[in-house]
């Protein structure tokens, strides 16, 4: 240890833990178990992690007003004739931030108040194995939680300092909303920004640089995503953005190059916000003074059973990269749990992992696309199942055009192998999937031979089960290629 860290004050732990989100699911368990515990909680950010300050809370919050504002506007298809008077952003966004202040809050209180924790809000760093430096303090403990969350990626990108930029960290902060947006990116943040901004009111347009919309998904859904998106904001993709800047009248602009010609293309906007994912905050850790190592990409090694290279320091929600959404965290956290607390031998176990994009249309998936399912098992052993919202009686009576869901099944033992939808509700309706897939057979035929309720929206999955066929079948007579 160096000498200025000896001179400091030393403090003894049962648990460090660096991060206050998902970790926290634990303490409850942990302080039951042992009422003398003595656990440090370290977070430079506010309280609550990333999903709770400047994640998936606070951006659903203001999703739905966003797809209030969509079903309004179509409601004259149906009859009812509705008309938008005025949309409050500043309220709106008011309303989220005081949502998530109060339980930010109520989460600092927990921390600070516990006579088993130390909260600190400052920054973290390790200065040798099993010892960590945080404020003016060195820290120890022979068990130390990883869970430092990550960071907005800041491609670099010419003149971008200058002319200034939101991330998904910091435009919640606004209040006041842009006439225009350009968003960099065309993954899940751009889509569902894209959505609340260009529902709100901003003329928005999306430049991707993959050749796909939401590019993570099956091609039907991508495809699907970006027509109906395209209703309501301008899509570019397969464009990379080189340069950025400002025209005379003030506004900014971007310039994108196309990765196939080379053309470029100028947009002018308002506001540029940045939404080309998240990456890892390890660089602050300073893990390689704990006997931690990192992968080649910076993110937190860890094993099947989530211990890193240094044994009792365990990492797991976005601080190993692996997935990086909380309901994950969560599961993590748990096994976690059983590993390092309970001395179990427990693996993580990604075979059907779920994620939801809240757009309008919702996206949700769950476990393999159809592309891994044939080059894991063989498209003779691959069956897809396919159906329409339209074609039932629910579908229809909403009006909605063109949504599906798309199942994938091991055809040699009707295993579910993974699943696709995009329509209304697709984050809900995929949850019956996902429950058989955590069952011990995993089998398609507990969903199709299950009584659904008629006539309901989840009739819709009870069919795409019912309607199975072979990989080559379903690409010549049913997407027409």
């Amino acid at each position: 240890m160096s000498p200025i860290f000896s001179q400091l004050e030393l403090k003894n732990y049962d648990l460090i833990i660096i991060g206050s989100g998902s970790a926290t699911n634990l303490l409850d368990p942990l302080i039951q178990s042992n009422p003398k515990i003595k656990i440090a909680i370290i977070d430079k950010d506010e309280p609550g992690g990333i999903c709770l300050t400047r994640g998936c809370i606070p951006s659903k919050i203001l999703l739905y007003p966003a797809e209030l504002a969509r079903l309004i506007e179509e409601a004259g298809e149906l009859g009812v004739e509705a008309e938008i008077t005025k949309i409050d952003f500043p309220g709106i966004m008011e309303r989220m931030r005081s949502l998530i202040g109060k339980d930010i809050e109520s989460i600092r209180e927990g921390l600070s108040t516990s006579e088993n924790i130390d909260y600190y809000h400052d920054v973290a760093e390790f200065v040798s194995p099993n010892t960590m430096k945080v404020a003016n303090e060195t820290i120890q403990s022979g068990m130390i939680f990883l869970t430092i969350g990550s960071r907005a990626i800041i491609p670099n990108i010419k003149g971008l300092e200058q002319v200034g930029y939101l991330t998904s960290d910091t435009a919640f902060k606004l209040t006041k909303l842009p006439t225009s947006i350009a968003i960099v990116g065309g993954g899940y943040i751009a889509a569902e920004f894209g959505h609340f901004f260009s529902a709100m009111g901003s003329a928005v347009t999306i430049v991707g640089r993959n050749p796909r919309f939401l590019p993570d998904e099956e091609p039907e859904v991508s495809e699907l995503a970006k027509q109906k998106f395209g209703k309501h904001m301008k899509l570019i993709t397969n464009y990379e953005v080189i340069e950025v800047g400002k025209t005379t009248s003030g506004t900014k602009q971007l310039v994108a190059r196309s990765r196939d010609s080379g053309e470029t293309i100028k947009v002018e906007a308002e506001e540029i916000m940045l939404a080309c994912g998240r990456g890892p905050l390890t660089d602050i850790l300073h893990p390689e003074k704990g006997g931690v190592k990192i992968t080649k990409d910076g993110w937190i090694q860890v094993d099947e059973y989530l211990q890193t290279s240094q044994p009792n320091v365990w990492a797991f929600g976005d601080a190993q990269g692996r997935y990086l959404f909380r309901h994950m965290a969560n599961y993590e956290s748990e096994v976690a749990y059983l590993n390092a607390i309970l001395k179990r031998k427990v693996k993580v176990d990604y075979h059907a992992v779920p994620h939801a994009v809240f757009t309008y249309p919702e996206v949700a998936s769950v476990g393999m696309l159809e592309k891994e399912a044939v080059e894991k098992i063989g498209k003779e052993n691959v069956l897809i199942g396919f159906y329409l919202y339209e074609n039932t009686a629910k579908g229809e009576a909403m009006n909605v055009k063109d949504y599906f869901v798309k199942v994938i099944v091991n055809g040699s033992n009707n295993e579910i192998l993974g699943a696709h939808i995009i329509g209304p509700q697709a984050s809900v309706l995929i949850q019956e999937i996902i429950n058989v897939m955590y069952a011990p057979s995993r089998s398609a035929e507990i969903i199709d031979n299950a009584i659904h309720i008629h006539p309901a929206m989840n009739e819709v999955v009870q069919r795409a089960f019912g309607s199975l066929m072979p990989v080559e079948h379903y690409h010549q007579h049913v997407m027409g290629y």
